[in-house]
């Protein structure tokens, strides 16, 4: 544990999460927003689920999952990774010594996630399932603890460096090598609710999505990568995303624009056309539906706040 706590708690400044992103993640359970929490851990009476890719880090316990029907223990003082959307359940909590035991949560927006640049093999094992563990090299609790005082703090730019951070740590993770407590389940067969096959096929449509997000997009498509009838490959991806394909592909443009908004000066008609939306008129109408604001306001609100 490196003598660093988990838990320690930062004062707030008057820089909260803007309203936008407030907005945008209310509106689908399938997708979660960002958030960290450092708490004592209780058994769950029943599983759940929700719209995140889920780190969870221990601190003088050992816990055990049932994640999606199989029995999984997670070793202390390391960074395990699954995908929150399949239904998970801690049942079990084993003390180690007599210190507190402390439970470290990183809610990762699994839109976000599939964003993120150079990491695509982690992509596909989490959409399919499969839980990672991180070797204690790359993630130990200082910086567990760093992540969270930032968070914590309320400063927007803090928050969007953590992000970053995890992109950055994800890649490391990707480039040693991925280690399974539980291995993605497109590559070991079937499980008992979704087939190798099908998840194989969903993860063909993100990929889809993801590479061709400058161009306007069908449904027809999307799913002729699956060689399955259209029908079936759309209650396929929905049954498995949580999120109809429209709507994810409507999302992920929208996640790009703010991205570009934000991070570029490229004028807003080149925004809206490199992420393939029809007409200006038609960005304009989404991004405001889903922000809660116009493009322009939004680019405005970021440089009012001295982050570009």
């Amino acid at each position: 544990m490196d003598g660093t706590p988990l838990g320690t708690r930062a004062r707030r400044n008057p820089s909260p999460v803007p309203n936008h992103d407030r907005h945008f993640y209310s509106q689908q359970r399938a997708f979660g927003r960002f958030g960290i929490r450092i708490f004592e851990p209780v058994l769950m009476a029943q599983p759940h689920w929700h719209g995140h890719i889920e780190a969870n880090f221990s601190a003088n316990f050992r816990m055990t999952y049932d994640i999606d029907g199989t029995r999984l223990t997670i070793p202390e003082n390391r960074l395990i990774l699954f995908w929150a959307g399949v239904p998970h359940q801690l049942t079990a909590i084993e003390r180690l010594g007599d210190e507190p035991i402390r439970l470290a949560n990183i809610y990762l927006p699994l839109d976000s996630f599939l964003q993120m640049r150079h990491i695509m093999a982690l992509q596909a094992a989490m959409i399919g399932r499969g839980m990672v563990v991180l070797p204690q090299s790359l993630c130990d609790a200082t910086l567990i603890q760093r992540w969270y005082l930032d968070y914590r703090s309320g400063d927007f730019e803090r928050a969007e460096i953590v992000k970053m951070e995890l992109n950055a740590l994800f890649r490391r993770a990707v480039v040693t090598g991925l280690d399974f407590l539980r291995p993605p389940q497109h590559d070991i067969g079937t499980d008992r609710n979704l087939s190798s096959a099908h998840i194989r096929h969903v993860i063909a449509m993100v990929r889809f999505v993801l590479e061709n997000l400058d161009k306007p997009l069908l449904n027809a498509q999307v799913t002729q990568v699956t060689g399955l009838h259209e029908n079936y490959a759309l209650a396929l991806f929905s049954r498995t995303m949580h999120v109809p394909l429209k709507m994810f592909i409507n999302r992920m443009r929208l996640m790009r624009a703010r991205a570009l908004l934000v991070e570029s000066s490229i004028a807003v008609w080149d925004v809206a056309e490199q992420c393939g939306f029809s007409s200006l008129t038609q960005f304009y109408a989404q991004f405001r539906t889903n922000y809660g604001m116009p493009p322009a306001a939004l680019r405005q609100h970021y440089v009012q706040m001295d982050l570009r």
